[in-house]
């Protein structure tokens, strides 16, 4: 329903205009303003319907914080962003923030098959379910919004594909780093960028353990149960630790930043698993930071390198000093040079806050459509560099003999290799004990550095699991 204050006429007018409200004053009545001698001439105000598809942790944060700021949204965007239903799993649960009846359904098609429905919300979480309804959504013309980072990194290209022949807008601000606003960044605000580098910590549980381990001395299994003890590790942590939620948003942010889909399966993804406590140290006497870090970086042949793994940070570098929970991602352009994003990567009200802006801009491309569907293609990079091929320096820790001739033997391997050394750790111990041996090692392709590695192993004098980090070569 069309509602014009002018004359106090209500126009029969059936579709998306369901309800009037005034422009910047939230349901206060005509009589009120005209009782407070203002101008009684008012826009109309659009009542945009959203459908949310999940109510989990994120989900519940999206619904109540609308609610909460929803006269500031009227405010911003001039509509009104009203949930008209909400589709769960088990109707019949228990939740943590109350939902009025008239609102759920067990049946996510439901939200496809309202008409007062233009905005569809996707939480739920997994790749299944979440595909067939965002691509029905595009099919029937709604606009959608998700955070859902695993089916982005799997799924996009067809996603944005189908958005792009449907035009269609799909936002997903929430499927990268919580509340830090760097889809929106790499997709408009660094528009005439080529990006050079980026660099990110964008898992909170990882960097958590990381730091419990660096100031308190925790061995993983320690650290990470404090981490699920606080709520910041699931009690299957099994995606935050082997890398995989930071890999699947590297995915999204390397495909956004260089305009082809980057596929996930080629891509390295080592995890925060056998980090021992005495890497962290020597790390540290060597004035390094270990986090878990994703590298995104161009080539001039076109290439595009991503990747997430442990590396040394140079306690120079602002990322070593990312602490906790915190995300935090460097950007650099040819234009803008380095830039810097860092907050809250995960949690209710950050990625709810992403959400959220996301509704504003579903409101905003309602109001005014725009040319872009989410993901803009171009053909300036089109290839992923393999791992083997990447160049960087190395930190090798081996657990070795303390006898003469060991060093001599492992040097000569490496050099075989051609492969160099730029300084050596070794803690004294006891004569005939077994030692910690730690190589700094020059930049060198990794391919070349595992096949050597391989051959170190087979030593006689080497014995335990070596430990081979990245180093991070900028301070």
């Amino acid at each position: 329903m069309l509602c014009l204050v002018a004359g106090l006429q209500r126009p029969k007018v059936a579709g998306k205009y369901s309800r009037c409200t005034l422009e910047g004053r939230g349901e206060q009545s005509i009589a009120e303003r005209g009782a407070e001698g203002q101008d009684v001439g008012l826009k109309i105000m659009r009542e945009i319907g959203i459908g949310l598809a999940g109510f989990g942790t994120v989900g519940a944060g999206v619904f109540l914080n609308l609610e909460k700021n929803r006269a500031l949204l009227r405010e911003r965007t001039g509509c009104d962003l009203v949930v008209r239903k909400v589709a769960v799993r088990e109707v019949g649960k228990k939740r943590a923030a109350a939902l009025p009846s008239g609102l759920v359904t067990g049946q996510w098609r439901d939200l496809l098959e309202d008409p007062r429905i233009e905005v569809v919300v996707e939480l739920m979480g997994g790749i299944e379910q979440p595909l067939a309804l965002i691509l029905l959504a595009i099919e029937r013309g709604k606009i959608v919004v998700t955070g859902n980072k695993a089916l982005l990194a799997e799924h996009g290209a067809e996603i944005f594909q189908r958005a792009a022949e449907q035009k269609v807008p799909v936002f997903y601000e929430a499927a990268v780093a919580g509340g830090i606003p760097i889809i929106k960044a790499v997709r408009e605000a660094f528009v005439a960028n080529h990006f050079q580098r980026i660099r990110g910590i964008i898992n909170g549980t990882s960097n958590y353990i990381l730091t419990r381990m660096s100031e308190s001395g925790l061995d993983f299994a320690a650290a990470l149960a404090e981490a699920q003890e606080a709520g910041y590790a699931e009690a299957d942590p099994a995606l935050d630790v082997n890398g995989w939620d930071a890999g699947h948003k590297a995915v999204i942010l390397a495909s956004l930043a260089y305009g082809f889909w980057v596929p996930s399966q080629d891509v390295l993804v080592e995890g925060i698993e056998r980090i021992a406590p005495e890497d962290i140290r020597f790390a540290a006497q060597l004035g390094y930071t270990l986090k878990l870090l994703a590298f995104i970086d161009a080539g001039a042949d076109g290439a595009v390198e991503v990747s997430v793994q442990p590396a040394l940070v140079p306690n120079a570098n602002i990322l070593a000093s990312v602490r906790g929970v915190f995300n935090a991602i460097a950007v650099r352009g040819d234009v803008v040079g380095d830039a810097l994003f860092y907050g809250r990567g995960a949690g209710q009200d950050p990625t709810a806050s992403s959400v959220l802006g996301d509704l504003a801009d579903a409101a905003l491309a309602l109001q005014s459509p725009r040319a872009s569907y989410g993901f803009i293609p171009h053909t300036l990079y089109g290839k992923l560099r393999p791992a083997s091929e990447v160049v960087s320096p190395f930190y090798l820790r081996l657990g070795v003999d303390d006898k003469p001739g060991v060093l001599a033997r492992i040097a000569g391997l490496l050099g075989e290799a051609g492969i160099g050394i730029s300084s050596v750790i070794q803690p004294e111990t006891e004569a005939g004990a077994k030692a910690a041996l730690v190589l700094m090692i020059h930049d060198a392709p990794r391919g070349k550095m595992l096949a050597a590695l391989q051959k170190i192993r087979a030593l006689d004098c080497v014995h335990d699991e070596p430990a081979l980090y990245r180093v991070e070569a900028e301070s």
